[in-house]
């Protein structure tokens, strides 16, 4: 709209310089010309009452006296020539000063020989401006030529040109009051237009797969509003449908890894039980002396099998069941030193600088997430000549942050990115739980557990909750 109405501005500008140009033009043809027919007649009515012979060589005493009465008649200066284009008279008041030809160029006197209209007119650019000449001829009561009139006539814009600097200012003025008005109109217009579009943005944006998002509702959209709505709120229920199917397939798979990693974990102490109970009956004899001693060991290995499937069912069931957020008042440094006393490897050193960090959460889960860094660090020291495990506990910025550093193997590149996936473990025993058990305990709190693992040197898991 802007743009629209300043190109207008410089069209109707251009045009209107173009007319006055146009009329100006008009208006000294017109002028001059008028003036020529109004000398013309006087110039004839001189020669049809002379008292000279009305030939070419009597033109400067036919007009002798006579020229300068019709020169301020009409108020104009005019020049008189002979057929061959030699100056007789002149209008102005002295022959020395005057600005007319004293002769005619021979090509002027041929255009105008070969003229239909006997009559030519020559423009000429000078410093005070531009100048028409006319040239026509002078006749006898015959209408046999006997000389050239000369009418030079100075254009005089500088009237026309006032006027049309009026305008153009009036003009300016004008289209700069519709600008402004322009720019007010297009800045409502727009944020109305675009007011329906932020909304539809903001809604788009919004739009998750994991939560449940919601239609867009304008009233009286647009048409092309409307079809843009319209098919956002189509791809909100097809979304919707989606999520729904993919939840139900990730809880689908998800058991499914669930039952096959329960299955697999189980047959594992249930074939050297079944093998324990086939050797058992074989070998079973009531007079043996020693069958005291193989009822004992046959026992301990079958109750020894019990305990291994029952740590599965436990650590299952801990990585199932989500903590629940029973937030105590606690010690965090205190609890920190109560997990660490269960551990009798000298090689594990407890340093803060803080006597005490009190904070929201639950012991036992605390105790737990400790726990398990630690376990994970010990496993971590196979091989390792001095082993050094650190533990330590500090506050920034309203949260408690717990380290625990190790000295031993590291992490490869390659096991980094699944180092909290569940079932995941690098070791011979265990069930790759821990690590995603206590993320899902950090995470529950608000908190977060990050790793910096240097393959070869070792690992520092650290963990940050909040205080509150």
């Amino acid at each position: 709209m802007i743009f629209l109405v300043v190109i207008a501005s410089v069209l109707i500008a251009l045009v209107t310089i173009y007319q006055y140009q146009e009329q100006a033009k008009d208006y000294n043809k017109t002028r001059s010309e008028r003036k020529e027919e109004q000398l013309q007649k006087n110039i004839k009515y001189v020669i049809q009452n002379t008292t000279w012979e009305r030939t070419s060589d009597r033109l400067g005493l036919i007009f002798k006296d006579k020229i300068h009465q019709i020169a301020d008649v009409h108020s104009v200066h005019f020049n008189i020539y002979d057929l061959d284009g030699n100056l007789v008279q002149s209008s102005r008041a002295s022959i020395t000063d005057f600005t007319a030809e004293k002769k005619i160029d021979t090509e002027i006197l041929d255009e105008l020989a070969e003229s239909a209209e006997k009559r030519i007119v020559k423009k000429n650019k000078t410093a005070a401006g531009d100048i028409r000449n006319s040239y026509t001829y002078i006749t006898d009561l015959k209408f046999k030529p006997i000389g050239i009139l000369n009418l030079p006539y100075y254009e005089d814009d500088s009237f026309s040109n006032m006027e049309l600097i009026e305008f153009l200012k009036r003009l300016a003025l004008a289209y700069l009051l519709m600008l402004i008005t322009a720019i007010g109109l297009a800045f409502f217009i727009s944020k109305y237009i675009t007011k329906s579009l932020k909304t539809i943005s903001e809604k788009i944006n919004q739009t998750a797969l994991n939560k449940r998002n919601e239609k867009i509702t304008l009233k009286n959209p647009s048409e092309e509003l409307f079809g843009l709505i319209k098919a956002y709120n189509s791809m909100v229920d097809e979304l919707e449908e989606s999520a729904v199917k993919l939840a139900t397939s990730e809880r689908e798979q998800a058991w499914r890894e669930m039952a096959k990693q329960v299955a697999h974990e189980i047959k594992n102490p249930l074939t050297p039980m079944r093998l324990s109970v086939q050797s058992f009956q074989r070998k079973f004899d009531p007079e043996d002396p020693n069958i005291n001693k193989k009822v004992d060991e046959y026992s301990k290995t079958l109750i020894q099998q019990i305990d291994t499937m029952s740590s599965i069912a436990s650590a299952f069931s801990n990585f199932a069941q989500m903590p629940a957020q029973q937030k105590e008042t606690l010690n965090v440094v205190e609890i920190v030193k109560l997990a660490l006393d269960i551990f009798n490897e000298n090689y594990i050193y407890f340093s803060t600088s803080e006597k005490e960090v009190i904070a929201k959460f639950d012991r036992t889960q605390l105790i737990r997430v400790v726990n398990n860094l630690v376990k994970n660090a010990i496993q971590a020291m196979e091989g390792i000549e001095k082993p050094e495990i650190l533990v330590g506990v500090t506050q920034d910025n309203g949260n408690v942050i717990i380290k625990v550093q190790d000295n031993g193997n590291g992490v490869t590149d390659e096991n980094r990115s699944r180092v909290f996936e569940p079932k995941f473990t690098t070791k011979t025993s265990g069930m790759g739980l821990g690590l995603p058990m206590i993320k899902n305990i950090i995470e529950t709190y608000r908190g977060s557990i990050n790793f910096e693992s240097e393959e070869g040197k070792g690992t520092t898991f650290e963990v940050i909750f909040p205080k509150e």
